[in-house]
């Protein structure tokens, strides 16, 4: 038997193994949880009962995702400076929530976005839009996670061209992986609610902390903590050494020749800048982590522990991506999974080989690092879900459909029934954007939170003549936008790594459609507010201003 074969025999039983001991210990925290789960608060809220460190190490599980630990290194690993975009966008993006979102809304709302945005307008019409708009997101998300998942399990199982595991190609056990995580994020959800959903956020935020630090130590001892000789070695492996460590490889390129490409690239960068620094505080699985907590301080003091710790993850992105191309290499990386997903999990295969022992520390160390990865896509497909469930029971059924006329109980069976639907959508498309790059599909993703969420937002808070009329133009009017864009974009079709490569309806040139949708949303919410004929509701807005700001009255 070879030493490849010995690696990937090796690899296969550590992974299978690892991830079931995972599954087991967060299924425990799950069923012990939902013993804890007895009313609407306990489940949507947990009870509101966590600590703003805890809340912090539970935001910063929900933010360090599939998109963080594999789409980033993975970009970085690509195209060197360029992907580094995304770790300082995400990290940014944390000031808007902090400054103009997290104690407002917690002071204001209750379980769901929507209980902010409904409190001074007429509710049916405003939870409505709330509700799509949040299951619009989380999908967009999930998406993500789910291809996260699938890229891992070709990596993990060793199978190459020609060869099977348990009956299955890659193709056939990537698309069995997506299955697998739709169900157990399913489980959780209907299970644990957001109590156990917490606590399966705060193990795996360690656990990723704990295994990205230890990678980033090797990567520096590799080259003797010398950062000029990693960045230099990576870049000499790259595709092109002289842009690697340049802006300008693969965002807001420069085509010689070509002004209208080169404009349409400037503006490409532009909308995802804004789309990453603007789409958090839109985020409905973050804003509904505002209120787990008892009080307005230990939100603001949870969102200051999640600044630090995914500040401290996304420096270390940097020694994983530039690690990825200088002991990987680009050739590696890009035949393994063309969005580069599996740079960080084969750099600790690479990393185990050189520190734990040659071929059998290679798999064990690999083995460890994507049972890690499993963890955070795990725990950030069941936040997405509960987040999505929640809205449509709270938001939906209970305040559109039954106008307020439901006991707790019926509220938790719905949402445990929406997890259902929302689940098994998520599996569907994430099946179909399996070859997609998970970091740039949550930057779709933001995007339109920018676009549909951020602007009702902003515009119940701060203004005062904002009205049930603008409230659901800036959240259709942001959504569809951005939706429609996507659709029309080359990531959908027109391209060879589309959606549908087969197809071509793209007629949108930007990838990202930040710049356009989230303008559209401000701008819809303020023209349906200054046409409609309904008179602003001072008196509330009144009230919501001394709850947001003082907490008098929240729950």
């Amino acid at each position: 038997m070879t030493y490849l074969a010995v690696s990937t025999t090796t690899t296969r039983t550590l992974t299978i193994v690892l991830f079931l001991l995972f599954v087991a210990a967060t299924l425990a925290i799950t069923v012990w949880a939902s013993r804890q789960t007895r009313t609407a608060t306990d489940f949507y809220a947990g009870g509101r009962s966590f600590s703003g460190f805890q809340n912090g190490m539970a935001i910063g599980g929900d933010y360090m995702s599939a998109a963080s630990f594999l789409g980033i290194a993975g970009i970085i690993a690509l195209y060197g400076y360029d992907g580094f975009l995304y770790s300082i966008g995400f990290l940014v993006a944390w000031l808007v929530a902090l400054l103009l979102v997290a104690e407002l809304l917690r002071n204001a709302g209750k379980y769901t976005m929507a209980d902010v945005l409904a409190f001074r307008m007429r509710q049916k019409p405003v939870r409505t839009a709330a509700a799509l708009s949040t299951v619009t997101v989380s999908i967009f998300y999930l998406l993500a996670q789910m291809v996260g998942a699938g890229a891992l399990v070709a990596l993990l199982l060793g199978i190459q061209t020609g060869e099977t595991f348990l009956g299955m190609d890659a193709g056939t056990a990537r698309i069995a992986t997506i299955i697998l995580i739709g169900v157990l994020m399913i489980t959780y959800v209907t299970v644990g609610g957001m109590k156990g959903t917490t606590y399966v956020q705060i193990v795996k935020a360690f656990l990723l902390m704990a295994g990205a630090f230890l990678m980033t130590l090797f990567v520096l001892a590799a080259f003797r903590f010398n950062l000029s000789s990693l960045l230099g070695d990576a870049a000499a492996r790259s595709a092109d050494a002289e842009a690697f460590l340049e802006p300008g490889l693969v965002y807001g390129r420069e085509v010689a020749g070509d002004a209208l490409q080169t404009f349409y690239n400037k503006m490409d960068l532009l909308s995802l800048g804004l789309a990453l620094v603007l789409g958090t505080a839109g985020l409905p699985h973050i804003l509904i982590r505002f209120y787990t907590v008892p009080d307005a301080r230990a939100a603001r003091r949870s969102v200051v522990w999640a600044i630090g710790i995914i500040g401290a993850f996304y420096l270390m992105t940097l020694a994983l991506g530039f690690g990825a191309a200088a002991l990987v290499g680009r050739e590696a990386i890009v035949a393994q999974n063309p969005g580069g997903n599996t740079a960080a999990p084969q750099l600790a295969q690479a990393l185990g080989e050189r520190y734990l022992g040659g071929d059998l520390g290679g798999a064990a160390f690999l083995a460890v690092i994507a049972a890690v990865a499993f963890a955070t896509i795990l725990a950030v497909v069941a936040g997405l879900t509960l987040a999505s469930s929640s809205s449509m029971s709270h938001d939906l059924y209970a305040n559109v459909i039954r106008g307020g006329r439901t006991s707790d109980r019926q509220e938790v069976v719905v949402a445990r029934v929406a997890a259902f639907v929302i689940g098994a959508v998520a599996i569907v498309l994430g099946i179909l954007a399996r070859n997609l790059n998970v970091a740039f599909l949550v930057a779709l993703a933001f995007a339109v939170a920018a676009s549909g969420n951020l602007p009702a937002i902003l515009y119940s808070l701060f203004w005062k003549r904002f009205t049930t009329t603008g409230a659901v133009s800036a959240i259709y009017g942001g959504l569809i936008s951005a939706v429609v864009l996507v659709f029309f974009s080359p990531v959908v079709s027109g391209s060879p790594s589309a959606m549908f490569p087969n197809s071509d309806w793209q007629w949108f040139p930007l990838q990202n459609p930040g710049i356009i949708s989230i303008p559209v949303g401000f701008f819809c919410g303020w023209l349906g507010t200054v046409l409609s004929k309904e008179p602003a509701d001072e008196a509330k807005y009144a009230e919501l201003e001394v709850r947001a700001l003082t907490g008098a009255g929240a729950h």
